[in-house]
């Protein structure tokens, strides 16, 4: 197997990848229940509650949306670290190894040929 598709311990695997992003999805999904169920708690509170209540409640609402904006911000700036990386990997691979990338490149290019001519 050519080198470029071998994975050098500085280079992230495609595991470490899909890991890191289903870490990312189920902390981004716990965030937005618990936005919801604050949303639920508010809601309820208004109805039974008097003032006070709903604007304590209405306030903590506020504080767990902030709180998710704040995440939500930095799981953005850590998916762009990790895109950037990811194609400063493929840049290293395909200048390292531009006779294999062409190859690859042109197979692909006849294999999308040949699809589309059946058509």
């Amino acid at each position: 197997m050519p080198s470029v598709f071998r994975h050098s311990s500085k280079d992230m695997s495609m595991d470490a990848i899909n890991a890191s992003a289903t870490a990312v999805q189920e902390r981004l999904a716990n965030t937005l229940h618990g936005v919801v169920s604050e949303a639920e708690a508010l809601l309820k509170t208004a109805q039974h509650g008097g003032s006070e209540q709903f604007a304590a409640a209405r306030d903590q609402l506020e504080a767990r949306v902030r709180r998710a904006r704040s995440e939500l911000a930095d799981l953005e700036d850590s998916a762009l670290r990790k895109a950037r990386r990811a194609v400063r990997a493929t840049d290293r691979a395909v200048q390292d190894h531009p006779y294999t990338t062409a190859g690859l490149l042109a197979g692909v290019g006849l294999l999308i040929g040949v699809l589309i001519a059946r058509r």
